[in-house]
Formats: structure tokens, C-alpha cells, sequence
């Protein structure tokens, strides 16, 4: 009798249909295509043929109320505290223009970040910004104590992220977030690679500014980035990297006066690329209907069984020794990744790779028959 984890893979895979082209295990990279974000981007295509600047006011606004208020309830969080971007640098940069450099200028990030934080902040040297960019003594995770090391007087901010990139390491957000308040600093978390894959409560962790988008785990496709922001710091931040977005009364377009919007949408620089709302909202309905527990589950099972096959195979993937802080990322040191990759697209296995290793990682669509069929394809490729 199949487990539950087998019928929920089983329930699913016929959403995608991308993955009857080939065996795909780089949702890290690219969430497959669902059915429902098809259908939804027709809609859209639609609705601005049938309502042409009309669709604004009579649909499309409500579309994008929709997106944060699906997006909010991912994270715990009420909808007016997310705001909708084009991507995480344009974000971080409208977080960055909020803060003033001077006495506090220090921001506190990782060598384990994707490197559009670090660029952040480097970016603003001439305003004073500095980059203290911490070590990881293994690939894999930053130690707390490093953190805790770090952060001073000083710090302006804490910029890091919840699960790594190259090496799925869940971090302690809580815990850098209470390091970070206990100095005076604000904590900013990069969710991009965690986000639909592991349950996130921002409240419980009481972050400061919490971003994710449809890229990924969430299913949406590129194009749009979903920003929390804490209630009582909103008014407290003034972006000077901005739009008519942003305006309280937008629709008066009133070039003699700027007022920011009470909420987050003042955060929200200009006109968003709405057929990316459309198809991210299709995505997170389905992570709504599963349910991110159910999606960790399976996910955390497909890892696991990946992982002993690949060790069975006499492959060492470097992975955290807690499997319990390990998300759907397993990283697979190799001499020549590219090569590895581009091996297996000859062979419809698609992974991907970054400096020194491949990445692995199935999602709740795929199934263990797709490991062996992915261990089996990297052994033959390695083999020449």
C-alpha cells in the first residue's frame, strides 16, 4: 500500500507537466510550470485583451491584494505588511536607501549568502556602509557564535538568509534576530530558498524584513518578490529609492506632494509585471492546499533516500550533519560541475551547479524512482 508521502507525489505530478520532458531535480533553481500558473497566465492574457487599462481597476488590483494576502498567510504575517517587487536587489535596495550609514554603519552578512546581499551594501560603501562578511568553517553553515561575534554598537544591520544556497543549512533566524535587537540593529532574512519548502512564521522568529518570491519553491515563475515588513518599523523606514507605487493616494498624481503609503505598498517602487502575480499566485495556491508541513515531509523523505543512494553508489554529498536543519538542497562536490551538468541534460536529468559542486534537489513532485534515475545518470557521466 503506498505512504502517504507516495500519494502525495502522486496526486501531484500530473500539475506539472514539464516533468514527463525529463527528470527534473533543480527546483532550487526553477519551480516547474504548473497547470494552474498556465491557466492563470491565459487568464491574465484575457483579461487585458477583453478590459485593456481597465483590468487595473476592475481586476488586476484585486489580483495583487490577493498575492500578499496568500503570500502573508505563508509566513504568518497580516497582509498589510508585505509589499510586491520585481526581485530581492530591488528590495534590498529600497531596505538599504531607507537607513542612514553614520555611527551605526556596519551590516553583518555571510560568505554563504547569495552574493546580492554582500553586493548590497558594497554598492553603498561611498555612503559609509560596511561589510563584515562572515566565514563558514565548512561549506555548509555559519556558526551562531560567529554571529554573535560580530554584531556590536556598530551594527546598522544584520542582512543573511534563511536556508543557504549551496548547501540547503536551515539558520537560526530567531536566534540571529534577538542577536541583532539586543544591539540596536535590524534583522533582514533572504527566504528566497525557504519559503514554500519549510514552514516560516516571521512573528515567532521576529525578523525585521522578510523576503521571498515565485522563483523557486513557491512556483511562480520569475519576476516577483514578496517583502514583509514588521508593522512598527514600517513607518520608520523612508526608501528614497521609490515610485508612484508607493504613494498613499496613487491615483491622485499629485507631482507637488509625495506622501508614502501607510502600509507596506510603500515599499512597492512602480508598476509590477502583473502576469508574474497571476502566475505566483496560482503557485502558492497549490503550497496552500498541500500545506507547507506535508511539503517539508516529503521533502525531508526524498532527501534522505537521496542521500543513501548516493552514498551507496560511493558518492559523498556535502550536506549538514543535522538532517533536521538540512532543506531540499543537497550539494554534490565535483571536479568539473559544469561538465556534470551539461552530462546529464544529454541524458534529460536536469540539475544544476555552482563553484565546485552540482545541486540536487527534489521537491514534493518527484519521486524516488527519479533519485536512482539521477544517481545512476551522474555515476555513468563520472564513468565517461
Amino acid at each position: 500500500m503506498p505512504s502517504s508521502h507516495d500519494a502525495l507525489t502522486a496526486r501531484w505530478r500530473p500539475e506539472f507537466p514539464g516533468l514527463a520532458r525529463s527528470t527534473y531535480m533543480n527546483t532550487c533553481s526553477l519551480g516547474q510550470l504548473s497547470r494552474r500558473s498556465i491557466e492563470a497566465m491565459n487568464r491574465y492574457m484575457e483579461l487585458w485583451m477583453s478590459y485593456g487599462a481597465s483590468a487595473w481597476y476592475e481586476l488586476w488590483l484585486g489580483e495583487m491584494t490577493d498575492a500578499r494576502a496568500r503570500f502573508a498567510r505563508l509566513i504568518n504575517a497580516p497582509p498589510h505588511e508585505v509589499a510586491i517587487l520585481p526581485s530581492v536587489g530591488v528590495a534590498l535596495s529600497i531596505i538599504g536607501s531607507s537607513l542612514q550609514y553614520g555611527a551605526r554603519n556596519e551590516v553583518v552578512i555571510t560568505e554563504m549568502d547569495f552574493p546580492t546581499i554582500p553586493y548590497q551594501w558594497m554598492a553603498r560603501s561611498e555612503e559609509g556602509a560596511e561589510v563584515r562578511l562572515l566565514s563558514s568553517p565548512d561549506r555548509v553553515q555559519v556558526p551562531l557564535r560567529s554571529f554573535a561575534d560580530a554584531i556590536n554598537e556598530r551594527t546598522a544591520l544584520v542582512a543573511t538568509t534563511h536556508v543557504f544556497f549551496t548547501s540547503g543549512w536551515i539558520q537560526d533566524i530567531a536566534a540571529i534576530s534577538r542577536m541583532a535587537h539586543d544591539a540596536g540593529a535590524l534583522s533582514v532574512v533572504d527566504g528566497y530558498q525557504a519559503a514554500g519548502q519549510i514552514p516560516v512564521d516571521v512573528k515567532a522568529a521576529g525578523v525585521d524584513v522578510y523576503l521571498s518570491g515565485g522563483l523557486k519553491w513557491l512556483l511562480g515563475g520569475p519576476g516577483i518578490v514578496f517583502m514583509y515588513v514588521r508593522e512598527d518599523l514600517i513607518p520608520a523606514l523612508n526608501p528614497t529609492t521609490t515610485g508612484w507605487f508607493a504613494a498613499k493616494d496613487m491615483f491622485k498624481f499629485n507631482p507637488e506632494r509625495f506622501i508614502r503609503a501607510d502600509d507596506a505598498r510603500r515599499f512597492e517602487p512602480g508598476t509590477p509585471a502583473v502576469a508574474a502575480v497571476y502566475t505566483a499566485n496560482a503557485g502558492m495556491s497549490i503550497i496552500e492546499e498541500i500545506g507547507v508541513d506535508a511539503i517539508r515531509a516529503r521533502t525531508q523523505a526524498l532527501n534522505a533516500d537521496l542521500i543513501g543512494r548516493l552514498r551507496a553508489a560511493g558518492l559523498e554529498p556535502r550536506i549538514p550533519a543535522d538532517l533536521d536543519r538540512h532543506a531540499g538542497i543537497v550539494m554534490l562536490p565535483a571536479d568539473d560541475p559544469a561538465g556534470l551538468v551539461q552530462g546529464l541534460k544529454d541524458r534529460h536529468v536536469i540539475i544544476d551547479y555552482r563553484p565546485g559542486a552540482v545541486r540536487l534537489s527534489p521537491y514534493f513532485y518527484n519521486s524516488e524512482e527519479e533519485n536512482q534515475i539521477l544517481v545512476d545518470a551522474i555515476v555513468d557521466v563520472l564513468r565517461g
